[in-house]
């Protein structure tokens, strides 16, 4: 893929030692502009009209489950009900739950089956030493090594519940390169909330257009809730910051 521009062109102009000084004081960060409007633009295109979306879903213990797009289209219209169901009676029991629409961008790459060379790009221009630079740059951690990565698109009546990123991978820092509709309203959800000790939402982070959001593993948080009147989806590519 040597000939193929690359999709992520991290923006020049980023004042490097502020987000660092930012995410030093708070283990978190959002960074506004982070790529050049015409790389922003093309995987917003790649991701809007070009992808191939499949489903996530878990409903408390029944998951997880990644259906590529092929297998989410041959779900019927009662097993989404049922599907819907599991996750009702799941959060009202307040045990873990999701569901969005996906892209599995490095279990595609990895296993041989990826949409095309751009799609491919979606692993491995974050893995690019210019990308991995930035993030060491800003988070400190020399450590990290690779990550990996998702589309994700968070479309009407999906969410994912609060919890925490806990593995034995190598997880240290979780991203959201966030590519929403820049004029993205409060009241469509979608947002990455972080909760305090006592259940309060002590920080939220809108979706916005050309924004990375990362953040130290683990830490309490959610994607709030996507309402059916929301005309647009939530569009990202997310995923982890690893040490192996």
């Amino acid at each position: 893929m040597s000939d193929i521009p690359p999709l992520f062109v991290i923006n020049p102009a980023l004042d490097r030692a502020a987000i660092a000084a930012a995410f030093a004081a708070g283990g978190r960060v959002q960074i506004r502009d982070v790529l050049t409007p015409e790389s922003a633009a093309a995987i917003a295109k790649l991701l809007a009209t070009e992808t191939p979306w499949g489903i996530s879903w878990q409903a408390g213990s029944d998951g997880p489950h990644k259906l590529r797009r092929e297998a989410a289209a041959a779900t019927s219209q009662a097993e989404w009900q049922a599907i819907y169901a599991k996750l009702g009676a799941a959060q009202a029991a307040g045990e873990f739950g999701f569901i969005y629409t996906q892209y599995q961008a490095y279990d595609a790459y990895r296993e041989g089956w990826s949409a095309g060379p751009r799609h491919d790009q979606l692993f491995t221009d974050i893995n690019s030493p210019a990308m991995l630079g930035l993030v060491r740059e800003v988070t400190a951690l020399p450590q990290i090594l690779w990550a990996d990565a998702q589309a994700t698109l968070f479309g009407q009546q999906q969410f994912l519940s609060l919890h925490q990123d806990i593995s034995d991978q190598g997880w240290l820092v979780a991203f959201v390169f966030s590519f929403a509709a820049a004029d993205w309203r409060p009241d469509w959800g979608g947002y990455l909330n972080f909760y305090d000790d006592d259940g309060d939402i002590d920080h939220g982070y809108r979706p916005r257009f050309n924004t990375l959001n990362m953040f130290l593993v683990p830490r309490n948080h959610s994607v709030s809730y996507v309402p059916g009147f929301a005309p647009a989806g939530r569009f990202a590519v997310t995923g982890w910051f690893r040490d192996r």
